[in-house]
């Protein structure tokens, strides 16, 4: 069998369309500020696309770049700073952060209704309650591209392959809510070829090229690849050997093309949501 290839480009572009149709409802545009802390290249490309994002969705954005040699102290200021403001409605502070300033306390600082990565405790504690307000970007864009392609995780065995606060807990936790049977593995899974050949939805994050072969996937499952590596060769690819396990998938994210231009379009809607409750505030 041959995979169907599940677009996330197209289905982000659709989503901002009707981002940008709501934002027009508005009394002003919502605003999302992005902070960037040194000259890591790969987050200087991710910034550039939200950046780009904004604009198509009609959002304002404020981007602010601190030197690599910032301290923890100048970082929490800003941040205190647009947590103050009345025309920044969302802040998203860039990761990974310089080694001399550590995550905890920044994703603590940001305030709650203007976390709209989710990582706030806050955020993260109504997510496990089950009454989110923001969902993590990259887990429910997953979610939003499983309901665009028809897949009910009902009564499936979900299978996700990595446990970090970012995607994996979360991911996990989504699937459990729309009534999946989830197993969570990660570096100390002695059987992860057994775990995963039980998936009929399988979602690989680790960050390691090739780490899902086809002898690991089942016939007819449902594959998402939300890794962003880079091979020998210097082009971009997931955690999924693509083309092998394509032939035994019913459906497939590619890398890229997939997740992540949903998880984008996930950030976007969530700088709206939080535009939308402010202004009924």
């Amino acid at each position: 069998m041959s995979a169907i290839i599940m677009d996330g480009k197209a289905l982000a572009a659709k989503t901002k369309e009707g981002i940008r149709a709501e934002v027009a409802k508005l009394q002003r545009k919502p605003g999302l500020a992005v902070v960037l802390v040194g000259d890591n290249g790969a987050s200087q490309v991710y910034v550039r696309n939200k950046v780009k994002d904004c604009s198509e969705c009609d959002i304002a954005c404020y981007d602010y770049y601190l030197p690599q040699e910032s301290t923890l102290e100048e970082l929490l200021a800003l941040i205190g700073e647009l947590n103050g403001r009345e025309d920044v409605d969302g802040i998203l502070v860039q990761l990974p952060l310089p080694a001399q300033i550590p995550e905890k306390p920044v994703l603590e600082a940001i305030a709650p209704e203007k976390d709209v990565d989710a990582f706030h405790p806050d955020n993260m504690g109504r997510l496990l309650r089950g009454d989110a307000i923001y969902q993590p970007c990259t887990p429910s864009g997953v979610m939003e591209m499983l309901k665009e392609y028809h897949i009910d995780p009902a009564g499936k065995h979900c299978v996700v392959v990595g446990r970090s606060n970012i995607v994996g807990k979360p991911m996990a936790l989504l699937l459990l809510q729309e009534n999946g049977t989830v197993t969570v593995c990660h570096s100390r899974t002695p059987d992860l070829k057994e775990q995963c050949l039980q998936a009929d939805i399988l979602v690989a994050a680790v960050g390691r090229e090739k780490l899902i072969t086809a002898d690991m996937v089942k016939e007819g499952a449902v594959v998402i690849d939300v890794a962003m590596n880079r091979n020998a060769a210097g082009k971009l690819c997931g955690d999924v050997d693509f083309p092998a396990v394509a032939e035994k998938a019913a459906c497939i994210t590619p890398v890229p093309g997939g997740v992540g231009p949903m998880t984008r379009a996930m950030l976007m809607k969530n700088t709206l949501t939080a535009a939308q409750r402010r202004q009924k505030a």
